[in-house]
């Protein structure tokens, strides 16, 4: 039953944002709300609604293989642009976990939610297997990187609008890097180009994290003892 209400609740969002025109108004944002909303007063339990709908999180996994496709028709430009694609990624995934972690430690937060805060801007999986392996929540993690996965998916065209940021190649790294799978599912709505980069850099920012992330937990750390 579940499964059906979840479709026809993803249909109606679409179908209203479609008529709204609004950068605000973002169909899996609306879903989710809506969704939560039944949840809630139904009193139904999430693990029955994910048992219900499990066959949307197994579909998950071939929708990403197809991210492939739109990424091989960009070969040439990912071959001309590898530095460039490599530089942001790196960067992009250094300060994540560098201006969470300083927030963390700013906000005198224990070390548990500091390794659950690191990988937030990687794509779920990933993530909650970097925050399990540095001994943190990984069902904390998984609320932050939902989190920022709408917040990129619902505010960045917007953002590169009013900044005028056209080129494919920083949308989708930009996308990709911060906002993972739910915001290459934007761009892949809006440009396939832009998803074919998107998806690129959410495979390189996860890989870049996941060496990376207990470095710099451990100077997290280091820094909330220095500073204490």
């Amino acid at each position: 039953m579940w499964l059906v209400i979840t479709i026809i609740v993803f249909l109606f969002a679409r179908w209203l944002c479609n008529k709204l025109k609004n950068p605000l108004a973002n169909p899996l944002l609306l879903s989710v709300i809506i969704l939560i909303s039944l949840l809630m007063l139904t009193g139904v339990p999430y693990p029955a609604y994910a048992k219900d709908t499990s066959v949307i999180n197994f579909l998950l996994q071939p929708a990403v293989v197809a991210l492939a496709y739109p990424l091989y028709e960009q070969l040439p430009q990912i071959r001309a642009n590898w530095r460039v694609i490599l530089a942001a990624c790196t960067i992009g995934s250094v300060m994540s976990m560098i201006s969470t972690g300083l927030i963390a430690v700013a906000l005198n937060t224990d070390n548990t939610l500091i390794a659950a805060l690191l990988p937030k801007s990687v794509t779920t999986p990933i993530a909650m297997e970097i925050t399990s392996s540095l001994g943190g929540e990984a069902s904390i993690t998984a609320i932050l990187v939902v989190i920022a996965g709408l917040f990129g998916a619902v505010c960045a065209y917007p953002v590169y609008k009013r900044l005028n940021i056209t080129h494919p190649i920083a949308k989708g790294l930009t996308m990709g890097a911060v906002s993972h799978a739910l915001g290459t599912a934007t761009s892949a709505e809006k440009a396939p180009q832009d998803a074919a980069f998107s998806s690129l850099a959410l495979v390189l920012c996860g890989i870049i994290t996941s060496i990376l992330a207990p470095t710099f937990y451990t100077l997290a750390l280091w820094f909330a003892d220095f500073i204490s």
